[in-house]
């Protein structure tokens, strides 16, 4: 899976470290002073790259929690991420990372400590009312577990955070140690779908919509809360049938006490962002229907985001409650 490490000097005989590199005994071991300079330096393809990426362990300095981005929320005032890593295992075409980062590497921070200080200095500044943390913001929260153990140490942080929710962003089925821990009510296990027609296309080398709606259902079965998250609304032929098809499946697989909150947004990107991602691919099936410019961003345009998210409401009225529905309209 990864056959080259590049290490940070400073993290070398880090515990976290040490476990991490036990798990590929035979990997090429590359010891670097920063980050910085695998991951930022110029002329990557981030298209060939992504086929054989290689590994960076490090450690962060800055910005461990920041506020999320102005309209991505699922109901408090209050809304942060944190990114314990950068890059996922999966390739999904309409992901705004590789208009972002100019390395397919990944990039795992191994301090999780400081996030913890971090996160807990955010609750104590901000004294009043619930705060909603968001991982899976820079990557897939349960994808690179097995590795990672970024679960294993996160959820116990969070069991003792009275005021605090935490969002765990996911394609993933990897399902442990969620199915091993007692089920945390302030923990929301947030499920990102499409129709299985359009993610055969467009979410490569993640598992199938049916093996995350069996995945959404164990955990909803042992009391997990599941966030249901249509981000981005993907238009294409026949969309309205592909939506309703998966809308009913869903609703059918899970009791709906279960459903913590359910958000969509449009498919939208920063123009920049943009023209970065139609260069890596510019055959690919996402950008066959036109696209529109206005004010710096590109997207369907107003009419057919409205048509999609009205239809998607419309779906949902009377089956769930609209306190648990949420529009999103940040960038993808």
């Amino acid at each position: 899976m990864i056959d080259t490490i590049f290490i940070e000097q400073d993290v070398l005989d880090h515990e976290r470290t040490k476990t991490v590199v036990s798990k590929f005994p035979k990997s090429r071991r590359i010891i670097i002073s920063r980050y910085q300079e695998v991951f930022n330096k110029r002329t990557q393809n981030f298209r060939l790259q992504k086929k054989q990426p290689a590994l960076i362990l490090a450690s962060k300095h800055k910005n461990f929690v920041l506020p999320a981005p102005a309209g991505f929320g699922i109901g408090t005032k209050k809304n942060f991420y944190f990114s314990h890593m950068y890059n996922c295992l999966y390739d999904c075409r309409y992901c705004f990372l590789q208009g972002m980062y100019s390395s397919a590497n990944y990039v795992l921070f191994v301090n999780y400590e400081d996030f913890y200080s971090q996160i807990e200095t955010t609750i104590s500044d901000n004294a009043k009312g619930r705060i909603t943390f968001f991982s899976g913001y820079d990557c897939d929260s349960l994808a690179f577990e097995k590795i990672s153990g970024f679960l294993k140490n996160t959820l116990p942080v969070f069991s003792g955070l009275e005021r605090a929710d935490l969002e765990l962003r996911t394609k993933s089925v990897q399902l442990e140690p969620l199915l091993s821990m007692e089920p945390q009510q302030n923990c929301i296990v947030a499920f990102s779908l499409m129709p299985e027609e359009l993610a055969k296309k467009l979410d490569n080398k993640a598992p199938s919509i049916s093996r995350r709606i069996a995945a959404l259902t164990r955990l909803a079965e042992r009391g997990w809360p599941i966030g249901l998250r249509f981000d981005p609304l993907i238009y294409s032929y026949d969309w309205k049938e592909k939506y309703e098809r998966l809308v009913g499946s869903l609703l059918e697989a899970l009791p709906n006490e279960s459903i913590h909150s359910i958000s969509y947004g449009p498919l939208r990107f920063p123009k920049k962002m943009y023209s970065e991602i139609f260069k890596l691919y510019p055959d690919e099936d996402l950008f066959s229907f036109s696209m529109k410019e206005a004010d710096g961003i590109v997207s369907y345009g107003n009419g057919i985001e409205k048509e999609m998210s009205d239809f998607l409401l419309g779906q949902l009225s009377g089956v769930v409650s609209s306190e648990k529905i949420f529009q999103c309209l940040s960038q993808t």
